[in-house]
């Protein structure tokens, strides 16, 4: 399986403070299987939460064997046409979270976050995955 789940920074939080926590386990059993996959804006904002140097040093080392995606001048192009397209319909979401939609739709990847408003973005696909319901 390839790694295909992009973590946002609230989940990393639950994480690393909640590890029994349902998302905690599925972050856990996700590293397990290899799927997570990282990128700099989420980097830059676990380790500046940081109090001390060891809590620094711990999220730096629990993170530096994840995969990484960097963004390229398309993913800026993409965040840039969201955030437009957004804003047009009178929604504003942080350019943070943006790039990070935009990083997630370039590679194929599903986000995992707690941020609600990323279901705002077209074409985003979040984790888990809705289940569809069939009717009877």
């Amino acid at each position: 399986m390839k790694a295909d789940v992009l973590v946002d920074t609230s989940i990393w939080i639950e994480y690393f403070n909640h590890r029994q926590s349902e998302n905690g386990e599925t972050v856990e059993d996700l590293l397990r299987k290899g799927r997570v996959v990282l990128t700099g804006i989420v980097v830059t904002e676990l380790l500046q939460g940081a109090k001390l140097k060891n809590e620094f040093d711990a999220i730096l080392d629990s993170i530096l064997a994840l995969p990484f995606l960097d963004a390229t001048l398309n993913t800026w192009i993409e965040a840039g046409r969201i955030f437009y397209s957004l804003r047009k319909k009178g929604v504003t979401i942080p350019t943070t979270d943006v790039v990070l939609a935009s990083l997630a739709k370039e590679n194929q990847c599903l986000l995992f976050s707690l941020d609600s408003h990323f279901e705002r973005i077209p074409g985003l696909k979040l984790y888990p995955e809705p289940v569809l319901k069939r009717p009877r």
